[in-house]
């Protein structure tokens, strides 16, 4: 077996009691701590969300002519504010952006946009260009240069699956459903000695990693309680395990979950409003929880789609379109709404017209939050302005 598909095996634990032989514990891992207190949660929105029906250009007619069987009407909008405002499951949004807390950034993109959610979504977790492919993703390749040695927490992601972009040549990210049950137990063995075999050695340290993140989760764990109720959805157990460990000093840089039904194309009203208020009521407990923990300048939450939908109806629903709005929560935003609002007249066949290129924002939080140059990771678009 070769150390990349070991990797695929041994770098995602989804859950339930993990058994290995005490030889896997040889290793003794050095950790190397990021020089920064900040951590980015990243909430990936799958299917391809409705930007339009989500921060709403209420006060351009065109909306309402090109959607007429889907525009939200202009009385359920929430926070109104220079033509803009949010569907109406989105509520606590609307609070945030009142607070400062909130800002948006509108018709988020990349050239030669592609509408395969496969692809869209390969392109945004690599940073890659469309026509570009990239076996490694941004996240992965960024821990794989400021972590000197295995830190196994330095990215969590709380799925059933890995994500693209937390995948490195060096395991620092641990895939699992529930931390409460990430718990390594060692066998009873006589311990063996090192090899001079260099694929076995590796084997061995990617356990002894395994075993690592185990317990630095735990540890974490045990240093925090549940002082908010959150609510009983999927996205809602994932955000407060997340508040579980970053308030019980995890440590790690990267949070990674995902939200998946957005991909309407028939029955939209219903299935996207049930959506965005799953979406709604998680992320507003989650930044309750980091508030009354005294956190939330220190977390930066960063909500996307791999792309919007297609600007007029189908009848019942979207179609698979491209640019769309993305939201940043914390971690001493500007509360600013950046970009201009849709422009529903220059579309590119049927779509919206990307303003703001998705690797600028990438570029702009690798920056601010971790003082890292992103060129070293491939991405040449200069940082977004007015973020932070």
């Amino acid at each position: 077996m070769n150390r990349r598909n070991f990797l695929s095996l041994t770098g995602t634990y989804t859950g339930g009691l993990l058994v290995l032989p005490q030889f896997l514990y040889a290793f003794g891992l050095q950790r190397m701590e990021l020089s920064t207190d900040s951590c980015i949660l990243f909430i990936q929105l799958n299917g391809g969300n409705d930007g339009l029906n989500t921060f709403i250009p209420y006060e351009n007619p065109l909306y309402y002519a090109l959607r007429p069987n889907i525009a939200i009407s202009k009385d359920q909008i929430i926070g109104k504010n220079k033509g803009m405002g949010f569907h109406p499951a989105l509520k606590d949004f609307g609070t945030l952006q009142q607070k400062g807390l909130l800002s948006i950034l509108q018709n988020v993109g990349y050239p030669e946009p592609n509408r395969s959610h496969f692809r869209s979504q390969e392109i945004w977790q690599t940073a890659s260009g469309a026509q570009q492919y990239i076996n490694e993703g941004w996240l992965g390749r960024f821990l794989d240069l400021q972590c000197t040695s295995n830190q196994p927490t330095a990215a969590v992601n709380i799925d059933n699956i890995d994500n693209l972009a937390l995948k490195g040549s060096d395991p620092h990210c641990i895939t699992l459903k529930d931390p409460g049950r990430f718990k390594i137990k060692s066998e009873n063995t006589t311990e063996t000695k090192l090899s001079d075999n260099p694929q076995l050695d590796f084997v061995r340290k990617i356990a002894h990693s395994i075993q690592e993140g185990s317990e630095e989760i735990q540890k974490a764990l045990e240093n925090s309680t549940d002082e908010k109720t959150y609510p009983k959805t999927g996205l809602g157990k994932n955000l407060q395990w997340m508040g579980r460990l970053i308030k019980g000093n995890l440590n790690s840089k990267i949070y990674y979950t995902s939200l998946s039904g957005f991909d309407t194309h028939d029955n939209q009203l219903t299935l996207q409003n049930n959506k965005l208020t799953e979406l709604n009521d998680a992320v507003y407990a989650f930044c309750e929880d980091m508030i009354q923990a005294n956190l939330l300048s220190n977390v930066t939450v960063v909500i996307f789609s791999e792309f919007g939908r297609r600007v007029q109806d189908n009848g019942k629903g979207t179609d698979h379109g491209t640019a769309a709005p993305v939201f940043v929560i914390g971690g001493k935003n500007q509360g600013k709404v950046i970009g201009t609002n849709p422009d529903l007249e220059n579309l590119d066949q049927g779509d919206l017209k990307f303003q703001i290129d998705f690797r600028s924002l990438y570029a702009n939080l690798l920056t601010s939050k971790f003082n890292f140059d992103p060129f070293q990771i491939g991405i040449s678009q200069p940082a977004l302005n007015g973020l932070f």
